[in-house]
C-alpha cells in the first residue's frame, strides 16, 4: 500500500501533522508513506522515522507554479498512491491530492473542493477553541472509523528528529559564541510570520535584559526570521543597553537554520516566543516553553506534548475582536499583543527557570 500525506506549509502547521504521521504508520505498518512539503517546512519531516519518503516541491508563483503543479500532478498519478490525505484543505493541496487519482482521497469539506475527495471530514468555517491536532485527527476518522477508537491524540506528541550532523553544527555555533557547557540558555524568538503575532520589541528587550541579569549562568540567545532581521537587531541592541555589564551574555542568533534551532532546544533551559513556527519546533523537544498568543488561541495552537512538560501560555484575555483572521486589526492597535505586559512574561519565565535550575542544582 502507498500513502501520500500533503501539507505544503507552514512550519507550525507541518509540526502539527506529525502525530498524524505516527498514527498512520501505526495503522498501516507495512505501507510506503510519502510526505509532500515545500522547502521552508521540509526540515520538520525530513528525518521523521515514520516516513519512507519526503517529496520536497518548490514554492513558485504565477505561471511557473501552474506548470510545476501540472508536472507534479502527472508524477503523483504515475506513483499510483492508494490513499492520499490532504492535511491542509487549500486550493493547491486539494488539487494535488485529486491529481493522484488515488482510490481513497481524504480532505475537509471546504466549499468548492469537496468533489476532489472520496472521503471528507467536517471543518467549521468559524475559529473554534479546538486544537489543530484534533482537527486533523478528524481526517483520520473519515479515512477509517477505526481511528476513532485509537489512542487519543494527546498521547501522540509532535516530533522533529535531529540528525547527528545538525546536532554537531548547533554545538559548534554555541562554542563559537563562547557559551559555557553548563550555561542555562534562554532562547527568545522575537519574530513571527506576520505583524499580528509580533509582541512589541520593547517588551522583548526588557525580557532579555531581565533574564540575562537574573542569574550568572544564564545566556540569552535572540533569534528571528530572515524578514525580521532588523527588528531582532533592534531588540538585541536595546537589551544589551539595559543589561549593562551583563550584555555579553545576550547573544545574536542570526543564521541558525530551523534544524539547528531544534537541536539547540536540547541544550536550552527555556524558549519564549509568539505563536510561530519556532515555538512549535521548540514544542517537539522537552524544553520549557512560554508561548505568547495575540490573535490566535492557545486552545488551538499551544505546544502539543506531554502535559508534564512545563508550558505556560500567555494572552491578553478576552477581547471582542479575538480570535481574528489576521487580515485587519479591527481596533487598529494590536491590543491583543500590546496588552501582554513584559512583567507578566518575566514572571512566567522566572518560574519555569527556577524549576529547571532547582532540578539541575
Amino acid at each position: 500500500m502507498k500513502i501520500l500525506l500533503v501539507r505544503l506549509r507552514l512550519i507550525g502547521d507541518v509540526v502539527f501533522t506529525t502525530p498524524v504521521i505516527r498514527a498512520v504508520r501505526r495503522r498501516f505498518p507495512a505501507a510506503e508513506i510519502t510526505y509532500l512539503v515545500e522547502p521552508s517546512a521540509a526540515p520538520v519531516v525530513e528525518h521523521n522515522p515514520h516516513l519512507d519518503h519526503v517529496l520536497i516541491v518548490p514554492h513558485t508563483r504565477g505561471w511557473q507554479r501552474i506548470k510545476d503543479d501540472v508536472r507534479l500532478g502527472f508524477a503523483l498519478r504515475a506513483s499510483r498512491f492508494d490513499i492520499a490525505i490532504d492535511l491542509h484543505g487549500g486550493p493547491r493541496s486539494a488539487w494535488l491530492t485529486w491529481s493522484t487519482q488515488a482510490e481513497v482521497r481524504v480532505g475537509y469539506d471546504v466549499p468548492g473542493r469537496t468533489w476532489m475527495y472520496t472521503h471528507v471530514a467536517h471543518r467549521p468555517r468559524e475559529l473554534r477553541a479546538r486544537h489543530s491536532v484534533e482537527n486533523q485527527w478528524d481526517l483520520l476518522t473519515a479515512l477509517d472509523p477505526a481511528f476513532a477508537g485509537s489512542p487519543a491524540p494527546d498521547t501522540d506528541r509532535v516530533e522533529m528528529t535531529v540528525d547527528d550532523a545538525t546536532r554537531a553544527s548547533a554545538s559548534h555555533r554555541l562554542t563559537s559564541l563562547d557559551v559555557p557547557d553548563d550555561a542555562r540558555i534562554v532562547v527568545l524568538h522575537v519574530s513571527a510570520g506576520n505583524p499580528f503575532r509580533r509582541w512589541p520589541e520593547a517588551a522583548f528587550a526588557e525580557l532579555a535584559s531581565r533574564l540575562a541579569t537574573g542569574n550568572e549562568r544564564r545566556w540569552v540567545l535572540i533569534t528571528g526570521g530572515p524578514s525580521d532581521r532588523e527588528a531582532a537587531a533592534r531588540v538585541l541592541t536595546e537589551a544589551r543597553r539595559q543589561a549593562g555589564a551583563k550584555s555579553p551574555r545576550i547573544l545574536d542568533g542570526e543564521g541558525w537554520s530551523l534544524a539547528e534551532l531544534r537541536a539547540l532546544m536540547e541544550r536550552a533551559a527555556l524558549f519564549v516566543g509568539g505563536d510561530s513556527g519556532p515555538l512549535h519546533v521548540a514544542a517537539t523537544s522537552d524544553v520549557p516553553v512560554v508561548g505568547l498568543y495575540g490573535p490566535t488561541l492557545a486552545e488551538r495552537s499551544a505546544p502539543w506534548r506531554r502535559r508534564e512538560v512545563p508550558t505556560v501560555s500567555i494572552d491578553a484575555g478576552t477581547l471582542p475582536c479575538r480570535p481574528c483572521d489576521q487580515r485587519v486589526c479591527a481596533p487598529g492597535d494590536f491590543r491583543c499583543l500590546t496588552g501582554i505586559p513584559a512583567a507578566r512574561v518575566i514572571d512566567a519565565a522566572e518560574e519555569l527557570l527556577a524549576v529547571a535550575e532547582r532540578s539541575l542544582s
